[in-house]
Order: structure tokens, then sequence, then C-alpha cells
């Protein structure tokens, strides 16, 4: 197994402040920032992704400002991989597949924002291209959807979103307990 970790969007606006603010990003950075930190520590593959949007009446991730740059917690190294993606799947037409390749990445490790979007579109399309997944829930964060008039807090949203991808897409555990796996 030859594992690399894939951060999606953890970026400024995302957190409070932000043009676009989840719920408890923070929490979630702090998971995601504890994987990291193993993954530093190992000398493993990491790719930060970064999302730049570029569709006209675009209102977080624009170029060039705060919002865009990545989280101070979980901001990449010298010498570590930026993936810049402009839709929600990181793979599309970002590169990121020809990098793990280079490194002969076959596991994924996934952490980042947003769980309901980039998050779920990403670990498909990971399963898709016959990657083994394994997606940090604590370490992920999305906000509260509404869907008909009716709200769905983020916490169920969360839930929804793992209970889909546990098992068929990839395997869904904390931060904590997958370290303590690795040792």
């Amino acid at each position: 197994m030859n594992v690399g970790l894939i951060l999606v969007d953890i970026q400024n606006d995302y957190f409070k402040g932000g043009k676009y603010e989840l719920v408890n990003p923070e929490q979630a950075a702090l998971q995601a920032s504890k994987i990291l930190t193993f993954f530093r520590e190992h000398n493993l593959p990491i790719y930060h992704v970064r999302h730049i949007s570029i569709n006209p009446g675009a209102v977080f991730f624009i170029p060039e400002t705060a919002g865009a740059e990545f989280y101070k917690e979980c901001s990449p190294l010298s010498g570590e991989e930026i993936i810049i993606k402009h839709r929600p799947d990181s793979f599309q037409g970002t590169g990121l597949k020809d990098k793990l390749e280079e490194k002969g990445v076959d596991t994924l490790v996934v952490c980042g924002m947003m769980t309901h979007m980039c998050i779920d579109t990403t670990v498909r399309s990971a399963n898709n291209y016959g990657y083994s997944v394994e997606l940090i829930e604590d370490a992920c964060a999305t906000r509260d959807l509404v869907w008909r008039e009716v709200t769905v807090p983020a916490e169920l949203a969360q839930c929804a979103y793992m209970a889909a991808l546990d098992r068929t897409f990839a395997k869904v555990q904390k931060a904590d307990a997958w370290i303590k796996d690795q040792k």
C-alpha cells in the first residue's frame, strides 16, 4: 500500500469571517492538521487541493483574495504539492491523477471541505479511478443545506454523506483512530 494525503479546499473563506462560512471548520482543520503532521513525520506524499473560482458571479474563493488562501493550520510547506481546481472534483482537469501515479500512490487519505460537495465528489471520483480511499470524517466540514424549504442541519448533512460513502466508496473513520491504526 502506497498512501497519499489529499487535503481538499481547507481555505479561509470557509472559516469565521470568510465569504462562505461552514459549521465548525476549525475543529475539522485541527483534525486534518493531525493527519497532516503524521504524513510529514513519515515523509509520505501530501497534496493540497485549492479551489479557485473562475465562474462569473462567484462569491467565494475569488482569485488573489485572502479567502482563497489556505487556512494557516493546514497550509502547505515548501515542496508539498499544490493542486489548483475549478470544479468540485479534485481530479477533473487538475493533473492530480498523474501526480499520484508518479509517486505510485494507490491509497488516498482524504480530509477537507465541503463534505456535501467537493469531498463527496472527490471520494467518488477516486473510487472510480480504482483508488482505495480512507475518509477522515472529523477532518471534514459542511454547512446547513436547504432543500424545498427544509433546512438540513450541518451535523445531519455530515452524517448522511458519511453514511452514503462508507464501505462503498471509502472507509470512513476519525483522525485519532486512523493514526492509531498506522502504528
